[in-house]
């Protein structure tokens, strides 16, 4: 059964795919939406967007915000079995570039030497402990 949190993602889905925001800047825009947490009592959902194809998301961001009530209210066919409307935020999601910045960071020289350097540790132990071994048994 999926949480609250998915259902309402994936009514956001639905209502960005049909197109039914008249906004001049986010008709053409492709939303992503890649999570949704959810208040305790379940009345606010916290939207983690991302726009495709877009440096700048804020202005974006922005105008989902200003069309947030309306948004609400096209998914609520989706969402009629809770017993609350949730009020829909959105704010931009940095993951993707939290992950390009580690992932950037594992990829630096630095890292690597260090890395490399373990790998020939780890060598070293395994034939230690393979020469100690074959020296009991003899």
């Amino acid at each position: 059964m999926l949480s609250v949190g998915e259902k309402v993602r994936h009514a956001l889905t639905e209502v960005f795919q049909r197109g039914e925001i008249m906004d001049p800047l986010l008709e053409k825009a492709l939303v992503s939406v890649s999570e949704v947490r959810m208040s305790p009592d379940l009345k606010i959902g916290t939207a983690f967007v991302t726009i495709l194809g877009q440096e700048d998301t804020a202005p974006f961001v922005a105008a989902l915000n200003k069309n947030a009530k309306f948004i609400r209210g096209r998914m609520a066919p989706a969402l009629k079995q809770m017993k609350y409307m949730p009020e829909v935020r959105f704010r931009t999601d940095t993951s993707f570039d939290n992950f390009a910045r580690i992932d950037a960071i594992l990829k630096s020289p630095e890292v690597q030497r260090d890395l490399d350097g373990d790998d020939a540790g780890e060598a070293d132990e395994d034939a230690a402990r393979a020469g100690k071994t074959n020296g009991d048994r003899n």
